[in-house]
């Protein structure tokens, strides 16, 4: 059975685990209402995407 010879330092450990951290959503602005939405997809709030009306919303 394989076993570590030596024991792992804490800067090798944490090296290792500098990709596993939780990173925020990006966010853009849409340009018809202004309010946040994420890229490449319908603004929830005035259901546009690259200003031509998609979805119907209940604002309309």
């Amino acid at each position: 059975m394989a076993v570590p010879k030596r024991r792992t330092s804490k800067a090798r450990r944490d090296k290792r685990r500098s990709h596993d951290g939780l990173k925020a959503p990006a966010a853009s602005v849409c340009p018809s209402c202004g309010a946040t939405k994420l890229p490449h997809r319908v603004c929830a709030s005035c259901g546009t995407y690259r200003d031509r009306a998609v979805i119907e919303t209940e604002e309309e």
